[in-house]
């Protein structure tokens, strides 16, 4: 069982913060989001006031990240709905990983010896280039009947050593129905690897508190944890604390980000990003090419500038910082590595 010590913050400081009561008071209109950053509508190119379908939704300390009166703020081009989501673009589809016909129980299994549960619908923000925005997750919700379903397929699939825990986010589970989910896992004899990919770390780092930690801390299993960061600006003291945080259990801390038009298509931001991030303790992992999912065109950067990319990463960067360019592809055996 690895030892981890909470060095870095006082203990007073995970009582004092709710995450949950932070997520419940997080910003929902775009009206308001706008009216925070001190911003005109007007100035907004594309500004899409209701977003109906896939709603706004970003926690008030991401929101002071971002800079006040700058329309093209890295932070707030990810979040802020626009009028291009609604133009149909040939090759973006409402399914775009064909995820759907793979799911059973809430269980995606889509590589060998691994296995993908959807844990929840929820997410502590709403991306405006996620993959998963029109997933079916009221039909596909693996903690139905005390994860039953889910636990039965893992019983029954020997070959799993890997479990990913994703949803939506994992970590949107309160404490105690984590708690009973990583137990059950412990149960299954063939599974080694505990892998959680999420966002919480990054969007709301009060979620990282002494429960948490602890069942990090104790499993048997070898525990992996995939944040998700895109830009550096992202990342302040409060995230650096909840990083450090969670290094301390012995879990093993990758990034994966999205290479995504107007924020991160830089190699100077991407240098940044992967120095702030191993400065946190945290590897950097891969560097998508954003999944064609409907609503998200306008975020796509060509394949041939983004190998442009990651050749200049490689002449400013050590080789284990610089992060593999990776395409996902409907059936593919893994992912396709591009560079």
């Amino acid at each position: 069982m690895a030892i981890y010590k909470l060095a870095s913050r006082k203990l007073a400081e995970f009582k004092a913060v709710d995450w949950q009561q932070s997520l419940r008071e997080a910003i929902r209109t775009p009206a308001e989001l706008l009216s925070i950053l001190e911003l005109d509508a007007a100035a907004v190119d594309g500004f899409e006031p209701t977003a109906k379908e896939f709603p706004l939704l970003v926690p008030r300390s991401f929101v002071a990240r971002m800079r006040k009166g700058d329309p093209r703020d890295p932070l707030l081009l990810q979040v802020l709905p626009k009028q291009r989501e609604q133009s149909k673009v040939a090759g973006f589809t409402r399914d775009p990983l064909q995820e759907t016909c793979l799911a059973q129980h809430g269980v995606l299994k889509k590589y060998s010896g691994r296995a993908l549960i959807v844990t929840t619908g929820a997410c502590p923000i709403h991306c405006r280039y996620c993959f998963r925005r029109h997933f079916p997750y009221s039909d596909q919700i693996a903690s139905r009947d005390h994860w039953g379903g889910v636990l039965k397929m893992l019983r029954d699939a020997k070959d799993v050593t890997e479990v990913i825990l994703s949803g939506g986010d994992p970590l949107s589970l309160v404490d105690r129905r984590l708690t009973e989910l990583v137990d059950e896992i412990e149960k299954l004899g063939s599974v080694k690897t505990l892998r959680l990919h999420t966002r919480f770390p990054i969007v709301l780092p009060e979620r990282v508190g002494r429960k948490l930690l602890s069942i990090l801390s104790r499993t048997r299993l070898s525990t992996v944890l995939v944040v998700h960061c895109n830009h550096a600006n992202e990342i302040d003291d409060s995230v650096r604390i909840a990083l450090k945080d969670l290094k301390s259990t012995g879990t093993q801390l990758l990034n994966q980000s999205v290479l995504l038009n107007g924020i991160n298509d830089d190699v100077g931001r991407l240098e940044r990003l992967s120095r702030v991030l191993f400065d946190c303790g945290v590897l950097p992992y891969y560097l998508h090419l954003l999944d064609p999912v409907a609503g998200a065109a306008h975020f796509e950067v060509e394949e041939p500038y983004a190998r442009e990319l990651v050749t200049q990463l490689q002449h400013r960067l050590p080789g284990y910082l610089v992060p593999r360019l990776v395409r996902e592809e409907p059936g593919g055996l893994s992912k396709t590595i591009i560079a």
